[in-house]
């Protein structure tokens, strides 16, 4: 509840500020550019640390994975019925691919099942975050260009200078040879601002005017990211024989609303943020309700 009354106060304000005009109408870059150069690198560098592997830990990783590969290959098919630019599918499939495995993920996890089980969320977590940082771009900047084509080398070489990327190769590569602990307080500082940051940054782009044209790419991204994501992750477990709290809580983070960069992502690649922050908006409204009954479906099946 608190965390609810948390996110709307944020989206709140940011739709406040922007309303009375006393703030630039482009400030969300700004906020984005710090979300992008400095709060998510920070991410990487206070969680992967941290992260104990093992051969039990793959399957969380794999649910990830096949969330995103699950998208892609849904969001194909409705676009051959409904044939619409490689922009508004680049922007679906940011909406759609990525949850929201850590600000709306972590508290929920903690209340539904228990703090103990975080560290099988931080696994989803930073594997999301890879995807976001890699298939992510890679789908931003077909959608990004006119053509809707992009050559490999480009791809490679925005994917190798982005920020948020390179702080999560960085944090996987030093991690193990270097002791990051004196600088943990800055990361976690840094990566506190991530939520709040990005939900103000969403608050201040969010426009309601003609809505109703998009329920269609709405209603699609909130059909896979809250119910058809989970099932999907739901019958990897029971094909490949995953039980207890692995499968709960990888078919759990499948099923959060939203990641909160998709919108920073959509932004900074001039997609259709507008349809981005709708769907971040409402899914995170709606899938309070639909995580619930996802709780009670793990629970009475593992």
């Amino acid at each position: 509840m608190i965390n609810f009354l948390l996110i709307a106060i944020c989206i709140l304000a940011g739709m406040i500020f922007k309303s009375t005009k006393t703030i630039h109408p482009d400030a969300h870059k700004g906020i984005n550019t710090w979300i992008i150069y400095l709060a998510l690198p920070a991410v990487s560098f206070k969680y992967l640390p941290k992260v104990q592997w093992s051969t039990e830990m793959l399957f969380p990783i794999l649910s990830t994975v096949l969330t995103t590969l699950g998208c892609w290959v849904f969001i194909l098919i409705y676009n051959k019925m409904k044939n619409y630019s490689a922009r508004s599918i680049s922007s679906m499939k940011l909406a759609s691919g990525f949850s929201n495995t850590s600000f709306i993920g972590f508290p929920l996890i903690a209340a539904f099942y228990g703090e103990q089980y975080l560290s099988i969320a931080i696994i989803c977590d930073q594997t999301m975050f890879f995807m976001l940082s890699t298939m992510g771009i890679v789908a931003a900047l077909k959608g990004g260009s006119k053509s809707g084509n992009v050559s490999s080398k480009f791809v490679l070489k925005r994917l190798l200078t982005f920020p948020p990327f390179l702080g999560c190769i960085s944090a996987l590569i030093l991690s193990p040879f270097i002791n990051l602990d004196f600088a943990e307080p800055l990361f976690d500082k840094l990566a506190a601002t991530v939520g709040p940051l990005a939900l103000f940054s969403v608050g201040l782009q969010l426009k309601f005017n003609g809505w109703r044209k998009l329920i269609p790419q709405i209603s699609t991204s909130l059909l896979y990211k809250l119910i058809l994501s989970p099932i999907l992750v739901l019958i990897a477990a029971l094909i490949f024989g995953i039980k207890g709290d692995v499968a709960k809580i990888s078919i759990f983070e499948a099923a959060m609303p939203t990641v909160l960069t998709a919108s920073v992502f959509a932004e900074q690649f001039r997609l259709n943020a507008k349809l981005v922050n709708l769907i971040i908006g409402i899914s995170i409204v709606v899938g309070f309700v639909t995580t619930g009954i996802w709780f009670q479906i793990t629970e009475f099946l593992f």
